[in-house]
Order: structure tokens, then sequence, then C-alpha cells
């Protein structure tokens, strides 16, 4: 970590949404009530899937993954943001930023690799579904989340590395949290070297994922998806607000809570404990 100007004993101040000091309560808030309705609905999934005989399939299996993975990623950052909307503590130690960095990222990186997974366990179910058992058989399904997990992991662990690796000239952190980005443009020296490793790391992370998932639904839906994004460093804020907070709520929503088979087991759920009173 040579070249790092900054003792351990130093720590980060987050700006956060300091600089809309009438929007903190609201956004306080608006954080608190969306971050638990993502800790409920993550927790029921992963319980009824657990719970209900049926649901041990998978791409319940997956689901399961993807909702502890929601569940972390959103636990990995807003905490420390409700802890400074409610203006107790605008720090963060060194230690904890970059453990921060590293779980978010990790967290991150994993989702985009179990996103692959599951979108080839729906290209099996649709277009192989006489094979559908034999392509996805318990060891192949465990084995694949435990690829995502490590692949997920080690991107991190790169792109922890590159960031520690870089002298930095200030510790005032323009976001709520510990992102990289906002690294970058503290860095003292040239950062080109930098981000270009950071770039190939994301490549093979994001868009090699995104590609194979594009590639899957192509077979099913035949629908191509375009996603372009430019932002200045107050706009980024709220976009990294609403893809760490929004996106996890609204995950359970989208893959299992209106799904047929995931109602029918949160009714019998719901009608054990009534008949157990």
């Amino acid at each position: 970590m040579g070249g790092f100007n900054t003792s351990f004993g130093d720590g980060f101040l987050l700006v956060g949404f300091s600089d809309w000091p009438q929007l903190e309560l609201t956004l306080f808030v608006f954080i608190s009530i969306f971050y638990s309705l993502t800790l409920f609905g993550n927790t029921t999934i992963i319980a009824l899937s657990r719970l209900d005989v049926q649901l041990h399939t998978p791409m319940y299996f997956f689901l399961c993954h993807l909702s502890f993975l929601d569940l972390t990623y959103t636990t990995s950052s807003v905490p420390q943001l409700l802890i400074n909307l409610h203006g107790l503590d605008h720090t963060i130690s060194y230690g904890g930023c970059v453990a921060q960095l590293f779980f978010w990222l990790g967290l991150g990186s994993t989702e985009s690799v179990l996103l692959v997974v599951m979108a080839f366990d729906r290209y099996a179910a649709v277009c192989r579904p006489l094979q559908y058992t034999a392509i996805m058989h318990p060891r192949l399904c465990q084995a694949w989340a435990l690829v995502s997990w490590a692949g997920g992991f080690a991107n991190s662990l790169v792109q922890t590395g590159l960031m520690m690796a870089m002298p930095l000239c200030s510790h005032r952190l323009n976001h709520f949290f510990c992102e990289m980005p906002v690294f970058l443009k503290l860095a003292c020296d040239d950062t080109k070297g930098t981000e270009a490793k950071m770039f190939v790391a994301r490549v093979v992370i994001m868009i090699v994922p995104v590609a194979l998932i594009l590639g899957s639904y192509v077979h099913i839906a035949r629908a191509v998806l375009k996603v372009s994004h430019s932002y200045s460093d107050s706009e980024g804020k709220f976009v990294a607000l609403f893809y760490t907070i929004v996106t996890p709520m609204l995950n359970p929503l989208i893959y299992t809570l209106r799904n047929k088979d995931m109602k029918g087991a949160l009714r019998k759920v719901l009608g054990r404990g009534r008949d157990s009173e």
C-alpha cells in the first residue's frame, strides 16, 4: 500500500446529502421505510423458499441467493447513510471504508454473475424443458452459486486493492458511502493506469454477464435492452441511492412475490400460523 499519504488512524468525511440539509429528514424517513421493506420482502422470500418443499427447485434456490445478496448489499451502505442523515456522525474510519467498498463491490459483482446463472436457468426451462432436470441438477446449481460468490469477491479484491494502492490527497468523500469513482477523484497521481485496470475488471464482471443475459433472453423473448448513463456528481448520488435501496426492495416483487407458487407458499405458512393459534 505504498504511497498512501494517510495513516490508518485517519478516516474519511462522508459529505452525503449535507448540501441539501432541507432534504435530510425526508430522505431519512423515505430510506428507512424502503430499507425496512427490503429487509421484510427478501427475508420473506428466503423463509418461504426454505419452508415450502414445493419451492425446493433450481429457480427458487437461485432466488434465495439473490434475496440474500440484496439484503447484504443494501445493509453494506444504508445503515451508514442513515447515521449520516441523522447527523450523528459524518465520518468513517479508513478500515471501515475499505471494508464497505470491498463488500459493496463483492456483493454487486456476485449479483451480476448470479443473474447470468438465473438467465441460463430460465433458458433451460423454456428452451430445453425435456433436459431441464438433467441440466439443472442440485450439485451443478450449488457449484454455480459458489462460482458466482467466488467470482464476485475475486473481482472486488482486485478493485479494492487498486484503490488501496492509490495515493489520496483528501479525506473528503463527496458521497454517502465509499464508492470507487469517488476515490479516483481524490487521487494525487494520474489514474489512467488504474482506471484501465478497473475497466477490464468491470468488463469481466458486468459487460460479459450483461451480454450473456441478453443472449439468453433473445432466445426466450427476443428483446434487446440498451442502457445509457451520464450524470453529474449530484445526480450520481441519487442514482446510487436508487440502485442501493430501491432495486433491492423491488426485486422480491419482480421475481417472486407476484409468483403463483410463492403466493401459495405464503398462504400455507399464514394458514399454518392461524391453525396453531
